[in-house]
């Protein structure tokens, strides 16, 4: 049984609202602390209340009236109470009044998974109103609602489900879903579970849910394999004699990114003022990357600079203010896919491809650290650049090569040593 609750039931006359020496009887139901009261149907004369036995003095019939239907109130209250009690439920001061009363309590709406989405989502909206966040954030959670709303019509016949009927099922379920019938990758499935994670997380901080379901799910995200030029293949872009300019002009945009790192977003937005000179007294390109905002900062290599020089008077870079004339995203990789194919490279490439080879060929196969590469590729975590940078078998082969000499040489150094000793 359950006996954490406590009931105790008060009556009074309400002194605020006496007219003509009678003022209403009331009672009071506290639960826990928490009261509710309302007036009964009689009137009495406050002189002949006691407070103490909370009854009418007198034995007139008035008062045997007034002090029957109190006991009467308080035996039905109490009996309301104990049956509740007995099933174990918990009831508060104003359902007890509500059951005594027979009148129905309006529940609160219950809070439901979309609208946790709207509410995130128009939160992301102010923030993207605010420039502190990229369109694609807003888009990315809104696409993400639009998913899980197909799923819930297909597998359970509705549009929308109340927070607290959320069941770890329903997580494996969509995740199911975005695979099987949505056809994404395992990792993209994934990105939509972690902003749905996300969205439930700021629920339950609202206490729009006690808990998430999300608790012993895990979202998994496999590294992928990141496509990227040997300098090989860098070098028969570079030296292959094109014959048509719009190639000519992609191939350039395209060596100018495997030296700096940027990606398509970014080195389309470049205006003719981008460059700027280091503390080092070279020139520079810094920005806030297009994806994420973070801050992006790269020496400009000689390649570099010179396709800067090369289109700095071109006709497109002139009347756009652009730094170097970059196609549309879809001509940019179908001129790509020809480029490939004229130099006998099997690879797709794409432009996310440059960044690739910036970070894997361009600078850690020759030797500049992983945090610098970083740092250039505007990187807030480590774990993030290393799975970008692919460390080639080159460089691997190069560093246990200067390993073998160095111990070679203590060899030699041993058995000089022993000579001597001899």
């Amino acid at each position: 049984m359950n006996t954490t609750q406590k009931l105790k039931l008060t009556f009074y006359p309400y002194l605020q609202q006496v007219n003509l020496s009678r003022a209403p009887l009331y009672c009071k139901i506290t639960i826990d602390g928490a009261r509710a009261q309302f007036s009964t149907p009689h009137k009495i004369d406050p002189d002949l209340w006691d407070k103490k036995s909370m009854r009418l003095i007198g034995n007139g019939s008035s008062q045997m009236v007034v002090n029957a239907y109190i006991d009467q109130v308080k035996s039905e209250l109490n009996n309301l109470f104990l049956r509740v009690v007995a099933s174990n439920e918990l009831i508060s001061a104003k359902e007890l009044k509500a059951k005594y009363l027979g009148i129905e309590i309006e529940q609160p709406k219950k809070k439901t998974i979309c609208d946790a989405f709207d509410y995130h989502i128009a939160k992301l909206q102010e923030k993207y109103n605010s420039n502190l966040i990229h369109k694609n954030t807003l888009l990315r959670y809104k696409a993400t609602k639009s998913k899980m709303i197909d799923f819930m019509k297909l597998h359970f016949r509705i549009e929308d489900i109340p927070l607290d009927e959320l069941k770890y099922s329903f997580i494996t379920e969509f995740e199911h879903y975005l695979i099987t019938k949505d056809k994404l990758s395992n990792n993209t499935a994934h990105k939509n579970l972690v902003h749905l994670k996300k969205v439930l997380k700021v629920a339950v901080l609202l206490e729009w849910i006690n808990a998430s379901p999300f608790t012993q799910f895990k979202c998994s995200y496999r590294n992928p394999e990141r496509e990227f030029l040997t300098q090989d293949e860098i070098n028969r872009i570079k030296n292959k004699d094109f014959k048509i300019e719009r190639l000519i002009k992609v191939r350039d945009v395209f060596l100018f990114q495997c030296y700096t790192g940027f990606s398509y977003a970014d080195i389309f937005k470049f205006d003719q003022n981008a460059i700027s000179v280091g503390i080092d007294g070279d020139y520079w390109i810094t920005t806030n990357r297009n994806k994420t905002g973070n801050r992006e900062s790269v020496p400009l290599l000689p390649i570099a600079m010179e396709i800067i020089e090369k289109y700095k008077d071109h006709p497109h870079c002139v009347e756009n203010n652009r730094l170097l004339p970059v196609n549309t995203n879809e001509r940019y990789n179908s001129y790509l896919k020809e480029i490939a194919d004229l130099c006998g490279i099997r690879k797709k490439i794409t432009t996310h491809v440059a960044r690739h080879t910036f970070a894997t060929t361009i600078t850690l196969s020759n030797g500049v650290p992983i945090e610098t590469v970083s740092k250039m590729l505007g990187h807030t975590k480590l774990a993030t650049t290393q799975i970008y940078a692919k460390v080639l078998d080159r460089k691997v082969s190069e560093d246990m090569r200067v390993l073998k000499e160095k111990l070679n040489q203590q060899d030699e150094v041993q058995k000089e040593k022993k000579q001597v000793v001899n």
